[in-house]
C-alpha cells in the first residue's frame, strides 16, 4: 500500500524517513543554512513538521546528525 508524500505520516525508521525529514525542513526553512543548525534547535524543528508522528525521544546524535547531512545536500 503506497501513501502520496502528503497521506505519509513521518517517522524516523529509515533513510527514506530521514530524507522526507530533510525535504520538509528545506521546504519549511529555506532561509536556513543547515550547516550552523545546532542539534537541539534541529530536534525542535523536527517534532514540529506536521507529519512528524514518532516518538519525539526517538532517535538521538546519529540521526539528528543523518537529518543535517541529508538536509545540507538538499539545500545544495
Amino acid at each position: 500500500h503506497v501513501r502520496s508524500r502528503r497521506q505519509r505520516q513521518m517517522c524516523i525508521r529509515d533513510r527514506v524517513d530521514v530524507l522526507e525529514i530533510a525535504i520538509q525542513l528545506a521546504d519549511s526553512k529555506p532561509d536556513v543554512d543547515p550547516r550552523y543548525v545546532n542539534f537541539v534547535q534541529l530536534h525542535r524543528w523536527v517534532v514540529e513538521l506536521p507529519e512528524f508522528s514518532d516518538d519525539p525521544q526517538r532517535g538521538g546524535e546519529k540521526v539528528l546528525e543523518a537529518i543535517q547531512a541529508a538536509w545540507i545536500e538538499e539545500a545544495q
